[in-house]
């Protein structure tokens, strides 16, 4: 349920800072904290500071909150160049100081999935041992909680706002195509996990590291959007060239995770 309130105000902190910057920050702490989690909960983060190949890793990890902290540092840079009226144009609701805050606790909250695998290993390790796919089973406990949060607060909007009869008004056409591509979202959201599973368990005991490949690529293709959507525009060239240096060191911080898992290996 923690990171269902994490995707819930991950949706915020879009709102506030708009794709590019929101994705930066609010996944780059997800990506951090999801790839600590799991060791300390396993109690095998000392053993990890004590060899290269873990070493190697937390250095992964740090390298990556360098990466969060030059995106900032250009969201905080775009927010002293852009107009109010060029903000408004592309982000209606932009607002760099709420926005901060909110995808910190998103990103916090969201690494909660990395948590639910990690405690869900006894449900995978049964699931493989009559042959099935060993994440499916673990995804249907963890995703029930997600659910359950985003329940709970549509309904309650839909009562606030009195908005619950908008399910079935709009014309045929519109709710169909709410439907459909509502619908289509949730499998391509979904995608993303069924293959994220399959990579995990061919990491053997880094899996964990695996969090953070998945979190910064997603970053990175986040800010082609943004940059597509014109997000950064009136910001300087100087600004640019800092958001691209930190997506740049997110990156960095995905390969140095791989080197550790090829020294471990």
């Amino acid at each position: 349920m923690l990171w269902g309130i994490g995707g819930l105000t991950f949706g915020l902190s879009m709102r506030y800072l708009g794709m590019s910057l929101g994705y930066a920050l609010a996944l780059g702490f997800c990506a951090a904290f999801g790839t600590i989690i799991p060791p300390i909960f396993n109690r095998t983060i000392a053993e990890l500071a004590r060899h290269a190949y873990g070493q190697v890793q937390l250095l992964g990890v740090l390298v990556c909150l360098v990466g969060i902290a030059i995106c900032g540092k250009a969201g905080m840079r775009k927010e002293r160049e852009v107009s109010a009226d060029d903000k408004k144009a592309v982000i209606t609701e932009f607002n760099f100081a709420k926005g901060v805050w909110v995808a910190i606790f998103a990103g916090i909250m969201s690494a909660c999935m990395a948590f639910g695998l990690e405690a869900g290993k006894p449900i995978a390790d049964l699931a493989a041992k009559y042959g099935i796919w060993q994440n499916s089973p673990v995804y249907i406990v963890i995703f029930a909680g997600g659910f359950t949060t985003n329940l709970v607060w549509c309904a309650l909007l839909n009562i606030r706002n009195r908005t619950a009869s908008d399910y079935i008004r709009g014309g045929i056409r519109a709710l169909v195509n709410n439907y459909v591509f509502a619908g289509l979202a949730g499998v391509i959201w979904y995608c993303q996990f069924m293959f994220y599973g399959m990579g995990t368990t061919k990491m053997g005991a880094l899996n964990f590291s695996s969090w953070t490949i998945h979190m910064a690529f997603i970053i990175v293709f986040s800010n082609v959007w943004g940059i597509a959507f014109k997000e950064w525009r009136g910001a300087s060239a100087g600004t640019h060239r800092l958001i691209f240096a930190g997506i740049a060191v997110l990156v960095a911080s995905t390969l140095i995770v791989g080197v550790g898992n090829y020294l471990k290996t």
